[in-house]
């Protein structure tokens, strides 16, 4: 079962993220980041790599696309607030961004 994140380790987890382009979202415990790629292809071919990750760890996230802007945001209904599931995923998708 997941937890929502304490304050103390929300320093660990979330700080890294934070450097990264993520950001609370206000009025709501999670995170936010909106993604640039070149075109439209490389936007919907990375949503498609994250969406194998998360449907793999059965934590989906709020995203849209246009065009060759994905926004992203991240929460754990199940404990109405962060978790480290989402701290997990926003490293993926990171990482599936830069690599």
């Amino acid at each position: 079962m997941n937890e929502k994140l304490s304050d103390e380790t929300r320093k660990t987890v979330l700080q890294p993220l934070f450097n990264t382009g993520w950001a609370m979202v206000e009025g709501r415990d999670a995170i936010h980041k909106t993604f640039v790629f070149s075109d439209f292809v490389e936007a919907f071919g990375w949503m498609t790599r994250a969406a194998i990750w998360a449907e793999k760890w059965n934590h989906h996230p709020e995203w849209d696309n246009v065009y060759k802007t994905v926004n992203v945001t991240l929460t754990t209904h199940d404990v109405d607030g962060l978790s480290a599931l989402d701290a997990k995923l926003a490293r993926k998708m990171d990482g599936l961004f830069s690599g």
